[in-house]
């Protein structure tokens, strides 16, 4: 709300002038001093009060408070900060993998357990036939990236506004398994090319058919008694999920992220090895997470003529035992540097590394 009641202030609704807001509305939002009010009117007052307006202000209004809220909804979820209340996960398979107890109430002998649980599912792939009939639907664009053939379908979505209230365009970039949000302007100076249908459905199939029809990744959850350690966990992201594994057993638990759990172990006392090298890949590429290894060495990535890699940093005197399973060295402005292969390979080549390394 104090978005909206900001933007009215400052006179950036033309159809909507601050005078004609506070006259018709009987709500003040200028302070004896000139500026903005601290106390400003609470939601359901200001929403009775808006029914004193014209019906196009009104609706001007109401356009505005929905993005807003839409683009704060979508900035809370992407920081894993969107409370929805608990939630129920479903798959076609849940395992546990390692469990640990990690507290024990002194008073009452109530346990809190660390769970990593494997979790197999579908993959939701879209095929052309359901693209063709998606771009029909919603009035989309068919893309190819000219530099790694991949294809896209664009939509148009709901704008943002950037620092100065502007409103910011933007479309669904939707991909086989994937969709972000990206500004129009972005988007058009990016290697996304408009191409016609019969492009598209071959490269989209092309791409489908490689892509595995399951996917196997791993959840960190934290169940028991939480409050005595409540505060160790993650404060950025409380989300509270339940599940049941695929031998019947029910779990209703806090949910860790892969990217804090290291810490989060090491302040319990744990002692499982708790990323797998599948996470720590998918962590390194995707999130820009850095993992120390044994032996002193750094899994990071790195960009290497814009595109993303897994290197080991401060692997040299260990680079002729790493390329014979599997690594590989390249000369980079006179400097030599070790690097793990990203793709299929990867984890299994990680895995391979952190054995020797340990």
């Amino acid at each position: 709300m104090y978005e909206l009641f900001k933007q009215i202030f400052q006179g950036r609704f033309y159809e909507v002038p601050l005078g004609t807001f506070e006259q018709m509305t009987g709500l003040s939002l200028t302070s004896q001093e000139g500026g903005m009010k601290i106390d400003l009117p609470p939601l359901r007052q200001f929403l009775n009060r808006l029914l004193a307006l014209r019906i196009g202000m009104q609706n001007v209004i109401f356009e505005r408070f929905e993005l807003l809220l839409s683009q704060q909804i979508e900035t809370a979820i992407a920081n894993g900060i969107f409370e929805v209340g608990v939630e129920t996960l479903r798959a076609e398979r849940f395992t546990i993998d390692s469990q640990e107890s990690v507290y024990t109430h002194p008073q009452t002998g109530s346990v809190t357990n660390y769970l990593k649980i494997e979790r197999t599912q579908k993959n939701n792939i879209r095929t052309a036939d359901e693209m063709l009939e998606f771009v029909d639907k919603y009035q989309g664009q068919f893309l190819i990236n000219s530099k790694s053939g991949n294809a896209a379908v664009s939509i148009p979505t709901h704008s943002i506004f950037d620092s100065d209230g502007g409103v910011v365009p933007r479309v669904l970039l939707v991909r086989p398994q994937k969709e972000t949000r990206v500004p129009v302007n972005k988007l058009s100076s990016s290697t996304w090319q408009q191409v016609a249908a019969d492009a598209f459905v071959a490269a989209w199939s092309k791409e489908v058919d490689e892509l595995p029809r399951f996917t196997t990744d791993y959840l960190h959850l934290v169940t028991g008694i939480l409050l005595p350690i409540w505060k160790i966990l993650p404060q950025k992201n409380s989300r509270v999920f339940r599940l049941q594994t695929s031998d019947g057993q029910k779990i209703l638990g806090r949910m860790v992220q892969a990217v804090d759990i290291q810490s989060v172990a090491e302040q319990l006392g744990m002692k499982n090895k708790l990323l797998s090298p599948e996470e720590l890949v998918s962590l390194v590429l995707n999130e820009g997470y850095s993992q120390q290894l044994p032996g002193g060495v750094t899994l990071r990535r790195s960009y290497i003529a814009g595109e993303p890699r897994l290197e080991i940093v401060d692997a040299l005197p260990l680079a002729d035992q790493l390329v014979a399973v599997g690594c590989f060295t390249e000369i980079i402005q006179w400097r030599k540097r070790v690097f793990v292969p990203t793709g299929e390979r990867a984890a299994g080549v990680l895995a391979t590394v952190i054995g020797i390394l340990g």
